[in-house]
C-alpha cells in the first residue's frame, strides 16, 4: 500500500479537496482549472527515488532533453549526453527535462496511480463514461526549463509536487492554435509537438503552479510549460475515454478522406460523440492497405 511520510494511505485520506473536487465537477471535461492537492511528501517522489524508477523502467518508458528549448520545436530536442539517472540526480544543474513514461508499469506506482483516480473516478465516470488506459507520467525539471508547445490525447491532472512553473494552456479544437492537418498527422502517427507562433501568447490561459498545485487539462488542448528558478517535479495522472478515443479515430478517418482529396469537418468537441467517422476507421483498419 502506497504510504505517505506519515504513515497513513492515500485510502485513508483525501489528496483532492472537496473544493477541489467540486470544481473538478463543475468543469470536467472541457475546462482547463486549477485544483489543490495534497500530495507534496511522499518518498516515492522525491529525486533519489524518482532517478531509481527511472534506471528500472525500459528504455521506451524514459524520455530526456535539454531543458532550454524555444516555446516552438521542430522534430525532438536534443539528448543532454547523460543517463536517465544522472540527469535526475544532477538535475539542479544538468539542464534538462525528463519524463517517466507510464509508471503504473512499476507497483507501487500502479497503486499511487489507482488511488489518486478513484478519488475523481465517480465524477469522471458519470460525465465521460468508463476510465480508460490509466497512465501515470513523472516530469523532472531543471530551473527554468521549457517543455514546448504540444498537445496530448489524454484527460489530464498535473499535479505540481515541488517547484513552480507555469503553464499556457489553448483552447481545445481551435484550428488557429492546433490546425486539423496536425490533428490528423498526430492521430495517424506523427509528433505532438506543435508549431509555435508568437501571436499566440496573448491568447492562452496562463496558470501558475506551485507545490500543492493541479491542473486539469483538457483532451488535446494545446499547452507549453516553463519552469521557475527551482528544481521542479510533477506527477500526471491521465486516463482515456470512449469520447476521446471516437475523436482520434474520426481524425484519422479525416487523414483518409484528405489524402481522397476531400476536405473533412473537423470532429466536434464533447459532448458530440464522433460515433460515425469513428465507427467507420474502426471498419478501415480491419481491411488489408486501406489504413
Amino acid at each position: 500500500m502506497t504510504r505517505s511520510l506519515q504513515g497513513r494511505s492515500l485510502r485513508e485520506r483525501r489528496v483532492f479537496s472537496a473544493c477541489a473536487r467540486s470544481d473538478f465537477k463543475a468543469s470536467y471535461p472541457e475546462g482547463p482549472h486549477k485544483l489543490d492537492h495534497d500530495l507534496v511528501s511522499n518518498p516515492m517522489l522525491e529525486l533519489d527515488a524518482l532517478a531509481m524508477l527511472g534506471e528500472a523502467l525500459p528504455p521506451e518508458s524514459v524520455e530526456y532533453n535539454l531543458g532550454d528549448v524555444p516555446i516552438g520545436v521542430d522534430g525532438k530536442p536534443a539528448g543532454n549526453g547523460l543517463s536517465i539517472g544522472q540527469t535526475i540526480r544532477e538535475i539542479g544543474t544538468s539542464n534538462s527535462w525528463a519524463v517517466l513514461k507510464n509508471i503504473e508499469q512499476k507497483k507501487p506506482y500502479a497503486a499511487l496511480l489507482e488511488e489518486l483516480l478513484d478519488e475523481l473516478r465517480p465524477i469522471i465516470e458519470a460525465r465521460t463514461g468508463k476510465m480508460m488506459r490509466t497512465q501515470g507520467f513523472i516530469f523532472v525539471s531543471s530551473p527554468d526549463a521549457v517543455t514546448p508547445y504540444h498537445f496530448d490525447p489524454e484527460h489530464n491532472i498535473l499535479l505540481q509536487l515541488r517547484g513552480r512553473k507555469s503553464m499556457m494552456v489553448f483552447p481545445a479544437g481551435d484550428a488557429r492554435f492546433a490546425p486539423d492537418e496536425l490533428h490528423e498527422a498526430y492521430h495517424t502517427g506523427g509528433a505532438r509537438e506543435l508549431k509555435w507562433d508568437d501571436s499566440f501568447a496573448g491568447e492562452g490561459e496562463t496558470m501558475r503552479l506551485y507545490g500543492g498545485d493541479a491542473i486539469y487539462v483538457p483532451v488535446m488542448a494545446p499547452h507549453y510549460v516553463k519552469n521557475g528558478s527551482e528544481v521542479s517535479i510533477s506527477l500526471s495522472i491521465t486516463w482515456r475515454s470512449e469520447w476521446s478515443f471516437a475523436e482520434a479515430d474520426a481524425r484519422a478517418f479525416n487523414a483518409m478522406l484528405r489524402g481522397a482529396g476531400i476536405m473533412p469537418n473537423a470532429p466536434k468537441r464533447w459532448p458530440a460523440r464522433n460515433s460515425l467517422k469513428a465507427n467507420a476507421m474502426r471498419i478501415a483498419r480491419r481491411i488489408p492497405g486501406l489504413a
